[in-house]
């Protein structure tokens, strides 16, 4: 189990000799809650973010689509980084720039990290095939399917469904197969495996951890010497995790045995979901991780 203590972090901290703090976030099962993708727990926090003007930047395996009106109810203004690292959407007006290969969609910048979402679902078939195993991809289910393993209503589910990088799926059976099978079979197709809340994920080219660094070299470009946080439930978040000053791991309903000894650094909260990531981010912000 991991350990429930934090940082000793002196008040100040985000500001002093223009360093800053950036927050990373994972979405459901740490900024929203698991269940109800409700985040009125962490409301605090947040408003804790704005006032100290700390960039608050999520980080999903969920769609543009989803997270753009997610982050405009949220009040944030940061990039965002969507579907494990896919692509990176810069709202006009960001502190930070996107770079010259980035194009607008929909008044966002676009930066595409990951492959695209067809060539990816169409490898996810070839390695069932290949396998032999029991695979359904996002591709291949009704908007009332995935409303229901989802828990989303039918206009959140056909957002979900607005897929441009990654492929989320389900195996069945899967604790009797043997899933380093499935992981070398797309490492040589040049794609990734990773497992989240709810579906594993087949996607390319980048994932949250490589993501969350070409985002930290952006704000570093304007701001100079920054410290990253980043707050993630899952085993898709220990990349993005392994590259924080401040890894925090958001308890869970799932324990993680030996994952401190990969993240050394790694902290957990008390509290699951948005309650977990209001104190965290509140203590790290206030001086208060003792």
């Amino acid at each position: 189990m991991v350990r429930s203590t934090w940082w000793k972090v002196r008040r100040g901290d985000s500001n002093e000799r223009g360093c800053r703090f950036l927050v990373f976030t994972d979405l459901d099962g740490t900024l929203l809650d698991h269940d109800t993708y409700r985040w009125d727990r962490a409301k605090p926090a947040l408003e804790l973010c704005a006032r100290l003007d700390v960039p608050v930047v999520l980080v999903s395996s969920k769609t543009r689509a989803e997270m753009n009106p997610l982050r405009l109810d949220l009040g944030v203004a940061s990039p965002f980084i969507s579907e494990n690292g896919g692509g990176i959407f810069f709202p006009a007006g960001s502190a930070v720039a996107p770079p010259p290969e980035a194009i607008l969609v929909d008044e966002l910048w676009k930066w595409s990290l990951g492959a695209p979402y067809q060539e990816v679902a169409a490898v996810l078939r070839e390695i069932r095939s290949e396998l032999g195993w029991t695979i359904r991809g996002f591709s291949e289910m009704s908007l009332d399917e995935i409303s229901r393993l989802t828990g989303l209503d039918p206009e959140r589910a056909r957002l979900a469904a607005m897929r441009e990088y990654d492929e989320p799926f389900l195996i069945r059976d899967r604790d009797n197969l043997e899933m380093e099978l499935l992981v070398r079979a797309a490492s040589k197709r040049g794609l990734r495996i990773t497992e989240g809340g709810r579906f594993h994920h087949l996607h390319g080219g980048c994932d949250k951890g490589e993501a969350v660094e070409k985002l930290v070299r952006s704000y570093e470009a304007v701001y100079g010497k920054v410290k990253s946080v980043a707050l993630g439930d899952s085993a898709n978040d220990f990349v993005m995790l392994k590259r924080a000053d401040y890894p925090v791991l958001v308890r869970s309903s799932r324990d993680y045995p030996g994952l401190e000894k990969e993240i050394p650094s790694l902290r957990t909260t008390r509290e699951k979901g948005p309650a977990g990531w209001n104190a965290a981010v509140t203590a790290l912000l206030t001086g208060k991780w003792n």
